[in-house]
């Protein structure tokens, strides 16, 4: 089967592109808060009814790299495709059952205001800050490295300066996304994004379902006799068949994902714009609901693209299989595709798209809000409103811009490193200092600060020792060998050691310190677990 698109699919695409890049700038040029307004440039007055903020949640953590990315992972690897897949739906239901409402009435904009809740101080609002850039910019560049490679794979050109181009066109759209629209604008588009994604993606599993007679085990046994592997495609294991202890890799892997990725900042941001702890359950009940049907989309279309198209030429076409859903999704229309077909095609294209816009959006204004916020307001004591949002959209474009040139970089090289710091950052330094900070009554200033700043360093120092950076031919430097720690993820160590320095950080504050916490903590007990009265910071 062909990989190449029709023209008339590549004409309709780009319309579609086009469309929406108008369609979501007007609507955030139509929903942009006045001028003078942080609540609603933050929050948008926690004005969204549970159903669309719980969609809007959904959006933010249904990234391109989760589409893209984990729809490869199960075209190329079966069984630990879909288990990856599963981890990314059982993070966000234990961010719902632990965290979600504590979060909610701790924080009020940004991660420093949950943080600070019990522990004010400008040192923990700038080293929260500085965990969110690090976290979110390299998810950032991966997305926006994408754009280009999904836009030369789906209108046919190949030419680096059109890819450069892409990256540098659809960043400035973003940053005007965060910009303009602020929280409610950015819910707007995560809100059309998930609907088009999962509209999208059922039709073309009902249509690959139908392929296969409407037996799931038809399509598994197609795809595990298409993927040259034979039953181990349908066995764990096949992802990190290449290292020294494959079980205990996937295992930490997936440890990673569940823990780090739904306390991304700018997933968690969410939280704040709940106006009540029973408005923040409904809201993540509907973006449980809506990741587990996409959980269920992904594995019907990444199975019936191995299925369909064949593992070999999958890896042929992206040998990390990011183009994997696209392919699935062509080739569940047959080889004789008629205009409506076509059609839908045009639709799955744009809801990737869109998925790329919309996700690099929140994680600009998740990290300028953070900048306008928990750094530069807090810096001056009297900063005016209008004053903190023009700081706001200025930080927007100072993190954009970094973001889109680190991105025309390495748009040729291997990405996977990126993604998996971000969810490394999450489970071993946010992960933590949120547990200890919104449950432990002798946490510390200290061992706040520990957790950061020594989870966040355990990653940093780890990760380019670890197998997707050098070492093998999928490698970010496939030319390079320094694998020192010879795992995917760093969770091995750094997740305990992030939780350790916490420990440790608060142990060293002495007894005098932590029963000070201790009281600190018991006046505001009420506030952060049942949400008895919701301050203002």
């Amino acid at each position: 089967m062909t990989t190449e698109f029709s023209g008339n699919a590549q004409s309709m695409s780009l319309v579609g592109f086009t469309a929406v890049a108008t369609i979501t700038l007007l609507l955030c040029v139509m929903t942009g808060p006045d001028r003078d307004d942080l609540d609603e440039f933050y929050t948008g007055y926690s004005s969204l009814s549970p159903m669309r903020n719980g969609l809007a949640i959904a959006g933010d953590y249904i990234s391109a790299a989760t589409v893209l990315g984990t729809g490869g992972v199960i075209a190329l690897f079966g069984y630990d495709g879909t288990v990856l897949a599963l981890s990314t739906a059982l993070s966000l239901m234990l961010l719902m059952f632990l965290l979600a409402e504590p979060l909610r009435n701790a924080g009020r904009f940004t991660m420093g205001d949950a943080l600070t809740r019990r522990m004010p101080g400008r040192g923990v609002r700038i080293t929260a800050c500085a965990v969110t850039l690090a976290a979110l910019l390299p998810l950032m560049v991966v997305q926006l490295a994408g754009t280009g490679q999904l836009m030369a794979f789906v209108l046919g050109f190949s030419g680096e300066s059109l890819q450069t181009g892409c990256i540098i066109g659809v960043g400035a759209l973003m940053i005007s996304y965060a910009a303009i629209g602020g929280m409610k604008g950015t819910a707007l588009i995560q809100i059309l994004k998930i609907v088009m994604l999962l509209g999208s993606g059922m039709v073309v599993a009902v249509l690959i379902l139908h392929r296969f007679d409407w037996d799931p085990g038809a399509l598994f046994g197609a795809a595990a006799q298409n993927s040259g592997v034979g039953p181990a495609f349908l066995s764990s294991g096949l992802q990190f068949a290449g290292g020294p202890s494959p079980d205990l890799d996937m295992i930490t892997a997936q440890l990673t994902v569940v823990l780090g990725g739904g306390v991304l900042p700018h997933v968690t941001m969410r939280m704040y714009t709940a106006s009540s702890a029973r408005q923040v359950r409904r809201s993540m009940s509907w973006a449980v609901s809506s990741v587990a049907l996409f959980v269920l989309v992904i594995t019907v279309v990444g199975f019936g693209a191995t299925a369909l198209v064949g593992r070999a030429v999958i890896a042929q076409v992206d040998p990390q299989g990011n183009t994997a859903y696209l392919l699935g999704s062509q080739a569940a229309f047959g080889s004789d595709v008629s205009t409506a077909e076509t059609f839908l095609f045009t639709t799955v294209t744009t809801a990737v798209f869109l998925t790329l816009l919309a996700s690099v959006a929140g994680m600009i204004l998740a990290c300028a809000n953070s900048l306008a916020h928990d750094v530069f307001a807090a810096r001056v004591r009297e900063m005016s409103p209008r004053r903190e949002m023009t700081v706001a959209r200025v930080s927007a474009l100072a993190v954009g811009v970094p973001a889109i040139l680190l991105a025309t970089l390495v748009q040729h090289r291997s990405l996977q490193p990126l993604v998996t710091l971000s969810f490394c950052l999450g489970a071993s330094a946010i992960a933590p200092a949120l547990v200890y900070s919104l449950f432990w009554r002798r946490f510390t200033r200290t061992g706040l600060l520990s957790t950061l700043i020594g989870g966040s360093l355990a990653v940093l120092l780890l990760m380019p020792g670890t197998n997707l950076v050098s070492g093998s031919p999928v490698s970010a430097f496939p030319d390079a060998d320094f694998n020192w720690f010879p795992f995917t993820t760093t969770g091995l160590l750094s997740i305990p050691l992030g939780f350790a320095c916490g420990w440790l950080g608060t142990m060293a504050s002495g007894r005098r310190k932590s029963e000070e916490q201790r009281h600190e903590y018991e006046a505001v007990e009420g506030w952060i677990l049942a949400g008895a009265v919701r301050r203002d910071r």
